[in-house]
């Protein structure tokens, strides 16, 4: 006679048997994430490139999170050996948590769970890490200059504000995540880029609303030495546009532009205008744009200046072959 919980095990093992190498595999990844949180794709550290042993991990997540350690994050902000426990304790005082606010302290007292060897020849994880999406690096050094700048935070924290502001000098949310996937090794499949670039494109107009600064064409006008018209605006404005604002939209090199001009002409009308067709996300980033060129165009006496500017800068390159 097969007691109940032998029976249990039989049906159990024959199920196993029934479900196919893949169903079996995704099992045993939801289980090991419901443990452990998630596994690791790709691991990489950033001591060859910077000279600071700080190690970073893209996540088996959905997103493809990008991800540093909770002891690095405190080895890039506050340079402390004293472990992972140091950024915590930090976030928590009572001057830095008021500078911070509340949303970025649960964060950091609430960091991602996951294993952090990816599996080898042998499949094996092994070892538990605490780490932060790397977004939250910028949102605390953030937090931290404007509380300085506010005179919210005394002299002593003078050290750790100047980090910060290296820090966002070198690098925005989409550039460290590009940063950790190039030092870990993880190149992004065809689908995936295109998936991204999606996210910046929406398949209906959105309404109307005024993207451009009055602020970006009179810069225009100076440095270009164009003279107003009395309806519209110069034709040379249409190749500055998308020289300078569209092609370089999120890294794209003219992707996101070409996608939104075709989900243009699929569905929209004469006269609707390119950013009718970005998505939310694509706005900010038009927008974090926009404000790029109106910024390095105020900076400049002279339109070779200014194109050296954006050669340097937007395209990495040392001059433009503009016309």
């Amino acid at each position: 006679m097969i007691k109940k919980n032998e029976s249990k095990a039989v049906g159990g093992k024959a199920r196993a048997k029934a479900l196919s190498p893949a169903e079996r595999s995704n099992i045993a990844k939801a289980a090991a994430a419901a443990r452990w949180g998630y596994g690791v794709t790709h691991k990489g550290n950033f001591k060859d490139a910077f000279g600071i042993d700080v190690d970073c991990y893209v996540l088996d997540d959905l997103s493809k999170t990008a991800v540093i350690s909770q002891r690095g994050m405190a080895e890039i902000l506050l340079n402390s050996e004293s472990g992972g426990s140091a950024l915590p304790r930090f976030a928590n005082g009572q001057m830095i948590s008021k500078a911070l606010g509340a949303d970025i302290v649960k964060k950091i007292d609430n960091p991602l769970i996951f294993k952090g060897d990816h599996a080898g020849a042998s499949g094996q994880f092994q070892g538990q890490v605490n780490g932060y999406e790397v977004g939250l690096l910028i949102d605390i050094c953030h937090s931290l200059v404007l509380a300085y700048g506010r005179d919210e935070l005394s002299p002593r924290y003078e050290r750790i504000v100047n980090q910060a502001r290296i820090i966002l000098g070198a690098s925005a949310k989409a550039g460290i995540q590009g940063l950790v996937y190039a030092l870990s090794g993880y190149d992004r499949t065809k689908e995936e880029v295109i998936e991204a670039y999606k996210l910046y494109v929406r398949e209906e107009a959105r309404e109307y609303e005024r993207e451009f600064s009055s602020e970006l064409y009179e810069q225009w006008y100076r440095l270009y030495g164009l003279e107003k018209p009395e309806r519209g605006r110069p034709w040379e404005f249409k190749y500055l546009t998308i020289d300078h604002i569209y092609k370089p939209l999120a890294r794209s090199h003219g992707k996101v532009f070409s996608l939104a001009k075709s989900s243009k002409q699929s569905n929209g009308e004469k006269g609707d205008k390119i950013h009718m067709f970005l998505s939310e996300i694509g706005v900010k980033a038009l927008r974090t744009q926009i404000g790029k060129i109106i910024g390095m165009a105020t900076v400049s006496d002279s339109r070779e200046q200014y194109e050296r500017f954006i050669a340097e800068k937007i395209y990495g390159q040392q001059s433009l072959d503009l016309k």
